[in-house]
């Protein structure tokens, strides 16, 4: 893996999201190295090969702090009831790159910090973080996915029944924890396994009453879909481009994408929340587009 390691002049761009985090500090460059897809679907349009890491830490924990204290955030909202939250790590699996960072400089920083939290997105089981209690102010979200679609979309990362029982470790040890259903796809039979899913998380969580969810469909990027083609990475692009239930987005970030067609998409969503509602009630679902 090719690694770059380089200071991050534009930190002030720290964007507003709506839903995920309240803000994004996706100035800190970072890219995820491994695998077809991503936690939040967009890192790998950025970049397809190889990690930049930020060498700057301190500059950019200085630009959250000031950025904290000069933006209004209405509270509570569904990120929190309490703090501003930000996701740390947008472009790439932190827990997965840890030894590339100064984590504990990092949640430090939100440790201490009476305005900030930090937040992010996982496919990557990494027992160290346990070592370390940010007594909830990091939010890690597991991403889950069936099992027998990680294994064609998800190469060197853990296993969903290994991430499923981190959940509660990861709670006792101090962490926020939430699961991030993301990124849905819709093909064969996905409905009953998420149900299978579904239970397995219903079977190994015991703190059924503070793990909530996020739920993402699945958002593909054309120019990502072109590199899978040239480098004859096809045989995941079955899953992930299917035009004729899906339709062109612009994204904010990402360029031009493809998603599910509106109205199916609505299908897809009631069916579901109809599914893990009946299964695992208690796991609240923040959002789901």
């Amino acid at each position: 893996m090719e690694l770059n390691f380089k200071k991050i002049t534009s930190i002030t761009k720290i964007h507003k999201k709506t839903k995920v985090v309240n803000f994004s500090v996706k100035t800190n460059e970072n890219y995820f190295a491994n695998g077809i897809l991503t936690h939040n679907c967009y890192m790998k349009r950025n970049k397809y090969e190889g990690l930049s890491i930020a060498t700057n830490t301190g500059d950019i924990l200085t630009a959250i702090n000031n950025h904290s204290y000069f933006t209004n955030v209405d509270k509570p909202n569904q990120t929190h009831e309490k703090y501003t939250t930000y996701d740390i790590s947008c472009l790439e699996d932190f827990a997965l790159h840890l030894k590339y960072h100064q984590w504990e400089k990092i949640f430090d920083f939100f440790k201490q910090h009476p305005i900030a939290m930090g937040s992010f997105a996982t496919k990557y089981v990494n027992v160290n973080l346990l070592d370390y209690n940010p007594e909830g102010k990091i939010r890690i979200r597991f991403s889950l996915m069936p099992q027998i679609m990680s294994d064609k979309l998800e190469p060197n990362t853990s296993k969903i029944i290994d991430r499923i029982k981190a959940i509660d470790a990861f709670i006792d040890a101090g962490y926020d924890v939430h699961i991030n259903f993301s990124p849905v796809i819709v093909a064969g039979n996905w409905l009953e396994e998420y149900e299978d899913l579904f239970k397995m998380v219903n079977d190994y969580v015991d703190y059924k009453d503070v793990v909530k969810a996020e739920v993402i469909f699945l958002t593909h990027n054309e120019n990502k879909h072109k590199y899978n083609l040239a480098n004859n990475i096809t045989g995941e692009e079955e899953y992930l481009w299917v035009p004729t239930i899906q339709e062109d987005k612009i994204s904010q970030y990402g360029g031009k994408n493809i998603r599910y067609k509106h109205d199916l998409k609505n299908d897809f969503i009631k069916s579901f929340v109809e599914l893990h509602d009946k299964i695992i009630d208690w796991n609240k679902i923040r959002y789901i587009f």
